[in-house]
């Protein structure tokens, strides 16, 4: 039965191993068992599921998992949480593998065709804000098979993830997401449901991974260039932040001939374009360089 969500058993688990929070990890352990029940189910995690949990802790998450999908895999990287996890919290459950890594760092896809025949699994962490972009691009950019990815991340960079065209929030993060999936926020998450508390807002959001990408672009590495090119000077034009970039080495007759093949102003910013109308433009430029 999972029990660590209750923070006296959380505290009692702490206290036997001496536990320190590893301040470079950005270590924040959950502690409400509505948020936890939150998360499974809109994971929608079943027995037919295989589950990464990127970031175990001491296994508050884990212990839910357990006991609704098939089979977890639990990847973390502070080693002194490993004898916790191995001979204590999870000691009750035979359908867990611990692995003591960077996630950044684990070959995902050899784990979802040794333990799922290559089938889409579910992924579920309490991410450590330092690090969310680089795991969640991380998953897509490998293309793992993945159902969905349920995450714990700073209300902000949630926020980020499901913005559209035109609002401060909108930027590389956001179309890089909605490129390989659908955002949705399941819950906003105050500091007091944490483990030392942040210092700001959590939410919980799911991203449910695309069948087939809303857009289609020849050049998937060109159209993300594009991005990161119009938001890294978010202030300037669309032009001129193309010109500007070290990653575009394009002149700026071809950029100012594709943006207007594009059929928006000459003055627009990048903030304004939808994912849309970047896959078309690096469609356009990918034919003009050819």
């Amino acid at each position: 039965m999972a029990y660590l969500g209750d923070p006296k058993q959380t505290i009692e688990v702490l206290n036997k191993y001496r536990f320190i929070f590893q301040k470079k990890f950005g270590q924040n352990f959950l502690i409400d068992t509505h948020v936890l029940e939150k998360i499974i189910r809109s994971a929608e995690i079943t027995k037919d599921d295989l589950v990464l949990e990127i970031g175990p802790g001491i296994g508050t998450m884990t212990q839910y998992l357990c006991e609704n999908a098939r089979e977890v895999v639990a990847v973390e990287i502070d080693k002194n949480l490993i004898p916790i996890l191995e001979q204590d919290t999870l000691t009750s459950y035979d359908n867990v593998t611990i692995i003591n890594e960077d996630i950044l760092k684990v070959d995902i896809n050899q784990i979802v065709n040794e333990k799922n025949g290559g089938k889409p699994i579910k992924v579920v962490a309490n991410l450590p804000y330092y690090i969310t972009t680089p795991i969640i691009m991380g998953l897509f950019e490998a293309h793992v098979p993945i159902d969905n990815i349920t995450v714990m991340v700073q209300k902000e960079v949630a926020d980020r993830m499901q913005s559209g065209p035109g609002s401060k929030d909108y930027g590389a993060l956001s179309l890089a997401v909605q490129y390989y999936a659908d955002p949705y926020i399941v819950a906003n998450v105050p500091p007091n449901c944490f483990m030392p508390r942040p210092n700001v807002g959590s939410a919980v959001i799911r991203l449910t991974l695309h069948q087939d990408s809303p857009v289609k672009v020849k050049n998937e590495n060109l159209l993300f260039r594009l991005i990161r090119a119009s938001f890294n000077q978010r202030r300037k034009t669309l032009a001129n932040g193309l010109n500007n970039s070290p990653e575009i080495s394009l002149s700026k007759e071809l950029i100012s001939e594709a943006i207007e093949e594009l059929g928006v102003v000459a003055t627009i910013r990048g903030e304004a374009l939808t994912l849309e109308q970047f896959a078309k433009l690096a469609d356009i430029i990918d034919e003009k360089i050819k």
